[in-house]
């Protein structure tokens, strides 16, 4: 496909290079039952083997601050016929729009801004799949109605279904696809009940082959517990157990996805991005604001760093890619994410709850796929 990737040589660094004239080029949940001291966490590499330095001639892409910028958003939601209810805040009443207009600058590049026509050109006839739980579905919405305000015009299909759906350009041949699995690894029925397998990844990755780009993402499914728990026992090599500590869980079931990565997909061919860890805003001590949620948040957080720093699953992630033979970028979103603590549905989502976990469209996750499409043109 025709250019240079970023390698795991990089990892921790995480930094990659914003090439001269890129943009001319392309204008043609619960609890956890573990340490939650984010300051203190010290497991699995800790926050600080994500944080990055910066390579002299480069940019760490996901290190900066938020702007307000007028030209946002890409798009209107009323006008995308992507977006579940959700995560359409504006749809349900939410009175505020401040939160469309914060563009990402990172500290020391531009990074190009979205062209969803460029993106089709370029990727004509191949196929983007994103492999994960609900923030993977937040994403490829995003994705689709991004490049549909480019191409309001473009003949479209639009299969939802379980647990795959697609979103297909048909003038361009461009498919983005949506495989649902939360754990990533396999949960099974078995006479105990369900049984999610930490080291089988069977039930849906012959899907996930002979893909262009594949972006998966897995974590809030982990920390769930009582009725929203997808799982009745875990099994780990030859044991069946009712729990664990859920890191650790989280860490061998991730272990074998990278290792399902490495003997099955031929990273010269196909791109393989994770999806960093995404935030949630539920307790307002992370920001010093201890009786406060999302809810009635209306600005991003000053600055370039989270008070209570990055949360222990970004550990795993960084531990888990460091060990993998094949090539893997990290979408490295948790501390921009975590910067915007108004950007949730909260009381907006349809269904009378405060979500603090997902996100509103249009919103941040377009930032996540605007990072992306950089990643992608390099």
């Amino acid at each position: 496909m025709g250019f240079n990737f970023i390698s795991l040589l990089f990892l921790p660094l995480l930094s990659v290079t914003i090439l001269s004239g890129l943009e001319q080029a392309l204008a043609s949940d619960n609890a956890l039952p573990v340490n939650t001291n984010h300051r203190n966490s010290t497991a699995y590499g800790g926050m600080s083997s994500l944080r990055g330095k910066k390579h002299r001639s480069g940019c760490n892409l996901f290190q900066g601050r938020w702007v307000f910028d007028a030209s946002y958003p890409f798009y209107d939601s009323s006008s995308c016929p992507f977006i579940d209810g959700e995560f359409d805040c504006l749809k349900f009443g939410r009175p505020d729009k401040q939160f469309l207009k914060y563009s990402w600058q990172p500290e020391s590049c531009t990074i190009p801004r979205f062209d969803g026509a460029a993106f089709l050109r370029r990727w004509r006839g191949k196929r983007v799949m994103f492999v994960g739980d609900s923030l993977s579905l937040n994403m490829w919405e995003s994705l689709g109605c991004m490049i549909h305000a480019s191409v309001p015009k473009a003949k479209t299909a639009f299969v939802k279904r379980t647990p795959l759906s697609t979103i297909t350009f048909q003038e361009y041949g461009v498919t983005l696809h949506l495989y649902r699995t939360p754990y990533i690894v396999d949960i099974s029925k078995e006479k105990v009940g369900r049984v999610l397998n930490l080291g089988a990844i069977e039930g849906g990755a012959d899907a996930w082959k002979n893909m262009d780009v594949l972006v998966f993402n897995s974590w809030h499914w982990w920390t769930h517990k009582g009725q929203s728990q997808g799982w009745d026992y875990i099994r780990v090599g030859s044991s069946l157990v009712r729990d664990m500590n859920r890191l650790d869980a989280f860490y061998k079931g991730l272990t074998t996805w990278g290792r399902w990565v490495d003997q099955n997909v031929d990273t010269t061919k196909t791109k393989v991005f994770f999806q960093g860890i995404s935030p949630t805003h539920y307790e307002g001590r992370e920001w010093n604001e201890p009786r406060k949620s999302c809810n009635g948040q209306m600005q991003p957080l000053d600055g370039s760093n989270y008070p209570s720093g990055q949360p222990p699953s970004t550990g795993v992630v960084s531990k888990v890619l460091n060990s993998m033979k094949k090539r893997v970028f990290l979408l490295d979103i948790t501390t921009l994410s975590q910067l915007r603590k108004d950007a949730h549905p909260s009381t907006y989502g349809g269904d009378g709850g405060n979500d603090c976990s997902h996100w509103c469209l249009p919103g941040l996750p377009d930032t996540w796929n605007q990072l992306l499409y950089a990643a992608l043109s390099m």
